[in-house]
């Protein structure tokens, strides 16, 4: 999609905020556990609604959720989720905010148990992303047979709202597919492990 710069761009990315998202970070490679657990809660809390309604929510949510460190997050209280319920910054849906510090705890669980998170999600696309050449948005596969196998596994060990499309969002988010347009300006950057410029 041209945009005033006359980048060409993934069509999703049309206002101000989603720009400026795609440029920055979607499909990029993370491999840092408290952005590892941002966007798998965000992804979670965007079930039923926009990514633009959860990205102009995101720094309440940092502020609410303890920037996302996942230990701080497992140790919140009954009283600190009823507190949260009442936060008009973030998604008010008792069983988002509930799963939230539910998924904390998994993950801290899973940290223990492979060192980071990091490692063990890697391992559903053999530790690099996969890359894939799609020229429209209608091609794009709301699920993988890779983001099954995370939902199960994830949905396994305790984790909730991570069905496999959320888990697709996720792996997209996080680099762990390259689902740019083949005409976007992002994708050859994102492609070569680049960061935007």
């Amino acid at each position: 999609m041209p945009s005033p710069d006359r980048r060409l761009r993934c069509s999703w990315a049309r206002t101000p905020l989603s720009i400026a998202y795609h440029d920055r970070e979607w499909g990029v490679p993370v491999h840092d556990d408290r952005t590892l657990f941002e966007f798998l809660t965000l992804e979670g809390a965007q079930a039923g609604l926009s990514w633009e309604t959860i990205l102009n929510k995101r720094e309440a949510y940092r502020e609410a959720f303890a920037e996302f460190d996942p230990e701080r997050v497992a140790r919140f209280t009954t009283a600190r989720v009823e507190r949260l319920l009442a936060n008009p910054g973030i998604v008010r849906n008792r069983l988002k905010i509930e799963s939230t510090v539910r998924n904390a705890k998994a993950f801290t669980a899973v940290q223990d148990e492979f060192g980071s998170f990091d490692s063990y999600v890697w391992r559903f696309v053999g530790g690099k992303p996969r890359v894939n050449r799609w020229t429209a948005l209608q091609q794009v596969p709301p699920r993988t047979l890779e983001s099954d196998a995370l939902s199960r596994d994830l949905l396994g060990r305790g984790f909730k709202f991570v069905g496999s499309t959320i888990c697709y969002a996720f792996m997209q988010a996080v680099g762990m597919v390259n689902d740019h347009a083949v005409n976007c300006f992002r994708y050859k950057q994102v492609s070569r492990g680049r960061s935007a410029r």
